[in-house]
């Protein structure tokens, strides 16, 4: 499935950008195949590709697509779908991925808070051990406020911006 405008690109520059974008994600702890088919669906105009597509883009085997999708979908950075009147899946990223992906991890730090009361609980608030994990939870709790409400601001300004449907 070709990009509907992918002949007017410099294809070496997009290739580029994506080896250049998933080194980022790579430096902030992404998995380096992850990574690379994150950004190469980021920078498709469709944002789907099939595993085949991806492969062929990224000259790596069929194998390597199928591990980074499967990472990729638990981070909720991806979707799997079939393709109409095919076994084949594809695999789309939507404008939208960042926000399940953060979602995501709110559920991730909350089982974190809940890990560290009973941590504080176990070791004592009156403890050096149970006052560092006191201030930990604290620091989770904070930043789970933090999330919700820099999500609901974002909301807006998405739609303003960019409409219901966003990007």
């Amino acid at each position: 499935m070709a990009e509907p405008s992918a002949t007017r690109r410099d294809l070496e520059a997009v290739s580029r950008f994506v080896e250049h974008f998933a080194a980022q994600l790579v430096e902030a702890g992404l998995p380096r195949m992850p990574a690379r088919v994150f950004a190469a669906l980021l920078s498709s105009d469709t944002g789907v590709m099939t595993s085949a597509e991806l492969g062929e883009r990224l000259r790596i085997s069929p194998a390597a697509v199928s591990g980074a999708v499967r990472y990729l979908a638990q981070q909720h950075m991806v979707s799997r779908e079939r393709e109409p009147g095919s076994r084949r899946e594809r695999y789309r990223v939507r404008g939208d991925q960042w926000y399940e992906a953060l979602t995501n991890r709110e559920a991730v730090i909350r089982r974190w808070e809940d890990a560290l009361r009973e941590g504080v609980t176990s070791l004592g608030s009156d403890t050096p051990a149970g006052r560092r994990l006191a201030e930990t939870l604290a620091f989770f709790e904070f930043v789970e406020k933090e999330v919700e409400g820099m999500m609901a601001r974002w909301r807006v300004q998405r739609e303003e911006r960019f409409g219901r449907g966003g990007a």
